[in-house]
């Protein structure tokens, strides 16, 4: 019998190194392939692209196995970049990360990867998937702290059958610890860190390139003007730094951005008191569930941003084809534009998108 083909989504870290070593390992014929999904000709340009796939080129030379390049860059730009841009402009705040894997990863490049032969494809995410009783589910990954599902909620359940997560049962402590025994070149490379089209400039004069600033008034909720902003876009809710209010009302407690008015271009914040923050339900939108069929009314878990541990959660789906969704405790910084990702104890069940934040 001849060995199925995996096509690896291999980014040049250490992850999707490893991801291919292991199934190296377990029998399969393995292909890298690259994604160039932005393209940049400044030289300070965010993306690494050309170290990126030397890296690439390394490590599949130490695994002596075949590997690719291929650009992305305009789907990129018509899928994820574009709606990345009408959101800000929209003052509210997207995650291109999650986007982008349904859009790219899961999209085209599983695409090119099956029409290349391959049987299978695999990225270095830290995730589990589950083919059983007809149903692809979504699991957690053993290493909790590294989960990566919650930028996989967008990802439909057809797009996840013949993929493959080989670092579902492994801790990054491990992945490293495997790399330096390879001998992988990316075994000591620092994870990547951000969205990738900004890197390590300044988020403030990126987003001045594609977006034009509309400065405005910034305001206490008791309608004191206090300062002045540079753009709504610029803030998002909970924002500590960057509001050049202090010395304002004392020393005592900090400034807090508590909400946007786009109508009126106002920015909110509050001195000290963070209630304001915290808020008790919202309404979410293009709802996208994975090997799961929700009842009218159900009990779960929710994740609002990535790092936040889940939060006790009952979803009412609405006819509109939205949900309710009300917190068993209020919740500080729900921010529309971001993620409410669903979860029972093992699974991802999916989510959607933050489209109203009710207090």
């Amino acid at each position: 019998m001849s060995k199925k083909t995996v096509v690896v989504g291999m980014s040049g870290g250490v992850d999707s190194s490893v991801a291919a070593y292991l199934l190296k390992q377990q029998g399969y014929n393995v292909i890298g392939l690259f994604m160039m999904n932005w393209e940049e000709t400044d030289p300070s340009g965010a993306c690494t692209a050309d170290s990126d796939y030397a890296d690439v080129a390394r490590v599949c030379s130490t695994l002596g196995i075949p590997y690719y390049s291929v650009n992305f860059a305009k789907e990129y730009q018509d899928r994820v970049f574009k709606y990345f841009l009408e959101e800000y402009s929209a003052g509210r705040t997207p995650n291109p990360d999650v986007l982008c894997n349904r859009e790219i990863k899961f999209g085209p490049f599983r695409e090119y990867a099956l029409n290349m032969g391959a049987d299978y494809i695999a990225t270095g995410h830290y995730c589990k998937v589950e083919h059983a009783s007809g149903k692809t589910r979504l699991l957690k990954a053993k290493d909790q702290s590294k989960d990566q599902t919650y930028f996989l909620n967008q990802v439909r359940e057809e797009q996840l059958k013949e993929t493959l997560f080989p670092l579902a049962d492994l801790d990054k402590a491990e992945v490293r610890n495997i790399a330096v025994r390879e001998h992988l070149s990316t075994a000591k490379k620092k994870d990547s860190t951000g969205i990738c089209f900004i890197g390590e400039r300044n988020f403030r004069k990126f987003l001045q390139e594609y977006l034009p600033a509309q400065p405005g008034k910034i305001v206490t909720l008791g309608g004191e003007v206090v300062g002045g902003h540079i753009g709504l876009m610029y803030y998002t809710l909970g924002q500590r730094k960057g509001l050049d209010l202090g010395g304002r009302h004392g020393e005592d407690g900090r400034w807090f951005v508590v909400k946007k008015d786009l109508k009126n271009n106002i920015l909110y914040v509050s001195h000290g008191d963070e209630s304001p923050l915290y808020s008790l339900s919202c309404r979410v939108k293009n709802l996208n569930w994975i090997g799961y069929i929700p009842e009218r009314t159900f009990f779960c878990n929710a994740k609002f941003r990535y790092r936040q541990p889940e939060q006790g959660v009952k979803v009412t789906l609405e006819e509109n084809g939205c949900a309710l969704v009300e917190f068993d405790k209020p919740q500080r910084a729900v921010t529309e534009g971001q993620y409410a990702v669903f979860y029972d104890d093992v699974a991802c069940l999916g989510g959607g998108v933050i489209d109203e934040v009710i207090f």
